[in-house]
């Protein structure tokens, strides 16, 4: 199913694991969900997502919210160990507010 908050199918139970990655930004990162749901939208419209459990969820969502927030260095990404410094990841830019991909207000 398709809802106005992401952009993209997805069953019950990946509309959750959606939701739960979105979430993992906002309490992580402080950012707002309509931003979140926007760096998703950005990068998973079109894309076809197999009904839960996908092969995506052998990761834990916040696997995919470093992601979607962080830009890769030397091929890999920050994974919220206990101590990790993030201040040294380059944060990914925000699509930009105008972009259809904002289907939340912020």
């Amino acid at each position: 199913m398709r809802t106005a908050e992401f952009l993209v199918e997805l069953d019950g139970g990946m509309l959750d694991y959606f939701r739960e990655i979105a979430e993992e930004m906002v309490s992580r990162f402080g950012i707002s969900r309509a931003e979140a749901v926007a760096r998703i939208n950005s990068t998973y419209e079109g894309v076809q997502i197999e009904p839960y459990p996908d092969l995506m969820c052998h990761e834990m969502p916040e696997y995919w919210a470093y992601g979607l927030y962080f830009e890769p260095r030397d091929g890999r990404l920050p994974y919220g160990a206990p101590g990790e410094d993030l201040s040294v990841w380059e944060v990914r830019p925000a699509p930009s507010g105008n972009s259809y991909v904002w289907t939340l207000k912020a």
